[in-house]
C-alpha cells in the first residue's frame, strides 16, 4: 500500500470516528460538516480506485 493510499484510509477512518462522535453528541453542524468531509474522501479514494470497503 503506497503512502496516498494509507492516507487516505486514515482520513476515512478518523473522518467516520468524528461523525460518530458528532451524532453521539447531538451536533446537528458537525454532523454535516463531518459528513461533507466523509463524502469528499469517499470520491477521491472512488477517483483513484481505492477500495474503502474494508475500512
Amino acid at each position: 500500500m503506497d503512502a496516498f493510499t494509507a492516507g487516505l484510509l486514515q482520513r476515512i477512518t478518523t473522518t467516520e470516528s468524528d461523525l460518530r462522535r458528532a451524532r453521539e453528541t447531538g451536533d446537528d453542524f458537525l454532523v454535516e460538516v463531518e459528513q461533507a468531509e466523509l463524502d469528499d474522501l469517499h470520491r477521491l479514494a472512488a477517483e483513484h480506485g481505492v477500495e474503502v470497503s474494508s475500512v
